[in-house]
Order: C-alpha cells, then sequence, then structure tokens
C-alpha cells in the first residue's frame, strides 16, 4: 500500500464533503507529527494499534560480507513499531478488524 492508496482509503471512509486534496494534508500532517516528535526524543502511543518510540543501538564491531574485515558502526537512534495485542490479533484473523465490525 502507497501513501496514496491510504489517502484514498481515508478519503472514502470519511464519505462525501472531503476532497483527496485535504485528506492528503491531514496524512501528511499526521505523519510529520509522528517524525517531529520521534526527532524530539518523545514516544507515540495510539490505543488499539501500537506505539512509535525511538531506541538507542550500541556501537560494535560488524564485518564487511564481501572482505570480511572488521568495520566499526557508530551508535545511533533507530525508530521502532511494537503493535499493540489488538493489533495482533486483528492481522493474524483472530480478531475482527474495526472495518469488518462496522460493514457487518
Amino acid at each position: 500500500m502507497t501513501k496514496a492508496d491510504l489517502v484514498e482509503q481515508v478519503a472514502q471512509a470519511i464519505g462525501p464533503g472531503i476532497t483527496k486534496k485535504d485528506c492528503a494534508a491531514v496524512v501528511d500532517g499526521f505523519l510529520n507529527a509522528i517524525r517531529q516528535a520521534l526527532a524530539d526524543g518523545h514516544h507515540i502511543e495510539i490505543r488499539g494499534f501500537g506505539t512509535f518510540k525511538v531506541r538507542s543501538r550500541r556501537a560494535r564491531t560488524a564485518r564487511n560480507p564481501r572482505t570480511g574485515d572488521p568495520v566499526r558502526v557508530e551508535a545511533r537512534a533507530v525508530p521502532v513499531f511494537k503493535p499493540s495485542k489488538t493489533f495482533r490479533g486483528q492481522v493474524a484473523g483472530e480478531v475482527p478488524s474495526p472495518v469488518e465490525s462496522v460493514q457487518s
């Protein structure tokens, strides 16, 4: 699914009265808010969906796969996502998704 597909699906879920351009601005704003919060060191918890946070990776020594030479990998911060228990159940098919519940 691309960002354009996501905008299309959100616009359909909202229904008439919102243009795709407006919906794209909302999706962009949401994604930018997540990026900025993570860049500022905050974590984001969306109940029923999951948690976004930044985790620190320590420095380590790795190997160049072509030559086998050791390579120093510096410490860095990486974004991580942990899905909620409900979300994991929906992906596994154990819990009906909210879209299925509304359409039923």
